[in-house]
Formats: C-alpha cells, sequence, structure tokens
C-alpha cells in the first residue's frame, strides 16, 4: 500500500510539474522582455525550484565521452563488459588504450542510489587505471521469473565479475560493498583462486559497526531486523516490470538520508534558488548536478536488504567471524597476499571512524608492507569518494598503493 501511495503522490504532481516546467521557459525565453529583469528570474527561479521538487529523477548517465592525457584528449566509450539481471559490469575504455594501466574494478555501494553516484570518482581515477565499475539494477524493474537476489548473490556475482576481468585486478569497495569485498576476496583466497585481486581498497565501509556507532547504526541495532522486516519491505506495484517484487524502495531510503540533514538540504535548495535568482550560473549548475543524482534513487532487493541489516548492521558477523557464504564460514586469515589499504572520513556520519579500519584487526596475515590507512579530515561521507579532496588528497595515495601492490 505504501508503495501505491507514492506513486498515485507522484501521478497526482504530474501536472503540476509540467505546469512548473511550462512557466519556468516561459520566463527564461530569450523572447520574452522580462526574461532579464529581476522579476523574470525570481518567477524562473521560483518555478524551478517548483519543478524539482515534484520531479521524478530517473537513473543519470555517467556521461564521461573524454579524459585529458597530458594536452591531449583521449576518447572514453562506455562498454557493458558483462550483464546480468541484477547488474551490468560497465568498462570505460580508452583509444587509445593504455595497456601498462593496472585493472580497477570499483564496486558500487548498492544502498540506494545508483552506481553513477561515483562519477567523480569514475573520473579521478580514470588517468590512472583501466576502469571497470558494478551498475547495479533497480530492483523495481527486474521481473520476478529472474529470481531472488541476496548477499550470497551478490558475493557470487563479484567473483564472476573478477574471473572476467582475470587476474592482477585490483578492487575498490566504496561503503556497503567493502563487506561482501572484504569476503569475496577471503573466500577467493582460501581456494587458491587465480583471480584473487592484487589489492583492495576499502572506503567508509561497515566492516565493524560496533565501533564508534553512528544513528544509523544505533538504528538498526535498536529495531531489530524484525522490524524493518514489517515497516520497510513492500512489494512492487504493478506499474513496473518488477511488480509482485519484495523490495526496500529507494524513496524510502532518500527519506532516512534527507531526515538526517534536513536543514542542510533546505538550506541548500535556499541557496539555489538565489543562485539563480541572481544569475550566478556556475554555482547553481553545481548544485542542480549534487541534487540530480543524490534525488536519483533505486530500489534493493527485500532479501538483500534484510541480510545487510542482519548481518552487518545487528548481528556484526564479519567482526565477530560468523560471517558465512551459502553455508561456509568465511575465514579473513585466509588472506595473505592481497594489499589491504582502507580510507576513512573524520566526519563520516554514515560509516564512523574506525568501522573501515577494523579490516586491519580482523586480516591479520597480510604483511604489514602491504597495508595502508588514511583518514582524511574534514570530509563526510560523499567526500570519502568524491570531491576536491578526494581529488586532492586521496587519489595520489590510492594510485601510490596501488602501484606498490603490483610489485
Amino acid at each position: 500500500m505504501l508503495y501505491h501511495l507514492y506513486e498515485l503522490n507522484q501521478a497526482a504532481a504530474a501536472p503540476l510539474n509540467a505546469a512548473a516546467g511550462f512557466s519556468q521557459y516561459f520566463w527564461t525565453h530569450p523572447n520574452n522582455p522580462f526574461s532579464d529583469t529581476a522579476l523574470g528570474r525570481t518567477m524562473a527561479a521560483s518555478m524551478e525550484i517548483v519543478e524539482r521538487t515534484t520531479r521524478r529523477f530517473r537513473r543519470p548517465e555517467f556521461g564521461i565521452s573524454e579524459m585529458k592525457r597530458g594536452k591531449e584528449k583521449v576518447g572514453i566509450s562506455e562498454v557493458v563488459l558483462w550483464s546480468k539481471p541484477f547488474c551490468r559490469l560497465l568498462h570505460f575504455k580508452k583509444e587509445p588504450a593504455e595497456t601498462a594501466q593496472p585493472k580497477l574494478l570499483i564496486v558500487a555501494p548498492m544502498s540506494g542510489h545508483f552506481a553513477t553516484l561515483l562519477r567523480g570518482t569514475v573520473e579521478a581515477m580514470l588517468p590512472h587505471a583501466d576502469v571497470y565499475v558494478t551498475d547495479w539494477i533497480d530492483a523495481r524493474e527486474v521481473p520476478v521469473n529472474q529470481g531472488l537476489f541476496d548477499l550470497d548473490d551478490y558475493i557470487d556475482y563479484l567473483f564472476e565479475m573478477l574471473a572476467q576481468l582475470g587476474p592482477s585486478t585490483h578492487v575498490m569497495a566504496v561503503c556497503q560493498p567493502s563487506v561482501p569485498v572484504l569476503a569475496a576476496v577471503a573466500l577467493m583466497a582460501e581456494r587458491n583462486d587465480p583471480n584473487l585481486p592484487l589489492s583492495m581498497v576499502l572506503m567508509g565501509g561497515p566492516i565493524d559497526t560496533r565501533k564508534n556507532p553512528t544513528a544509523v547504526n544505533r538504528y538498526a541495532g535498536e529495531r531489530g531486523v524484525n522490524w524493518f522486516r514489517r515497516n520497510a519491505i513492500v512489494q512492487v506495484p504493478w506499474m513496473h516490470p518488477g511488480y509482485g517484487r519484495d523490495v526496500y524502495p529507494g524513496f524510502m531510503q532518500l527519506t532516512g538520508f534527507v531526515a538526517m540533514n534536513l536543514d542542510r538540504h533546505v538550506g541548500a535548495h535556499r541557496e539555489l534558488y538565489w543562485h539563480l535568482v541572481e544569475g550566478n550560473v556556475a554555482k547553481a549548475s553545481k548544485q542542480k548536478e549534487f541534487y540530480d543524482e543524490y534525488l536519483s534513487v533505486m530500489d534493493l532487493t527485500g532479501e538483500f536488504y534484510l541480510q545487510t541489516v542482519e548481518r552487518v548492521f545487528i548481528r556484526h558477523d564479519l567482526a565477530v567471524g560468523s560471517f558465512e557464504h551459502r553455508g561456509h564460514r568465511v575465514d579473513l586469515n585466509a588472506i595473505r597476499s592481497t594489499a589491504l589499504l582502507t580510507v576513512e572520513g573524520e566526519r563520516d556520519d554514515i560509516s564512523g571512524v574506525g568501522q573501515t579500519y577494523a579490516a586491519h584487526e580482523l586480516c591479520k596475515n597480510i604483511p604489514v608492507a602491504r597495508r595502508g590507512h588514511h583518514l582524511q579530515k574534514g570530509v563526510g561521507h560523499f567526500g570519502v569518494f568524491n570531491g576536491s579532496r578526494f581529488q586532492r588528497d586521496m587519489v595520489p595515495k590510492i594510485v601510490e598503493f596501488i602501484e606498490r601492490s603490483r610489485s
């Protein structure tokens, strides 16, 4: 019923959205003599805010078509290298290619946002690596006859993608996938898999949420998995391909994210309004680009969401040594040769400081020379993998670590 009410609200807002869009077009049209006046800019700004707050945001595109190599431009084409019902493996192929660059698999979070949230991460790593990224599929778009998708399936997908890329691959896990990536690497190490990654970079991930717990961590622990099963899992309505599938809807995740920092988001839209009125195109565009991405959300399968809540945030299975994949216990001590770099943000309110670093305490057999840790001052969760400080301070350390792990 909740999902149906959401869809009804979206449908009811559609006429207002269309009217606001038309009005914005009217007040910004160059043939309108009032378009460059205070009245015109004020009306256009007001209508744009209304249009944006009533819009249904779809999955954005990565839109990466080129990069700079010194003074020359290199073309980038987005290629689907591997595909399954719940994920595609995208390759950002360079023309001409650089064969000497390390292969880097960026595992995007499956926690409500699309992989395009990592556009800045991909762009920052492209000059230094042959980049691949997991493009998770919105669960409401996957018909129920394609079966379920849980945490075990997630790890199986990682096995298949790493096999597709072959030996000497490096893997970067951003936030949520830190746990399944670490588990997958341990399982591959235990069975001497030839495609075992050379290094893994875990960024802002909930390896052990008992350390410095955040509001998100406490929320899960206080309610228990049955509360989430009763209150967070709904069925996809009939108008989507995934009709009847149990999901944790993206709009609920987005509501939670916004509620955590409501004042900041209201303030950001107030600033956007004034940037539009003042004609400050650069600042307005930057804010619009961020919210175009932030407000685009996807559904997660109910089984994956509930397992993640229970096994990662309530029982802490990986941290206490009881994490299993298809009935087989994961032994993190099996990891010996794969290098480990952990990255945390000083102001991260999703994965608190120390939660990702805990991987070092759990992976006791990785040599000291193949370990690294970086705590970025002054950044929150998003700043761990994106933004100016990420590009300036963290990318050089990640690149240097990857190069060192290749020797």
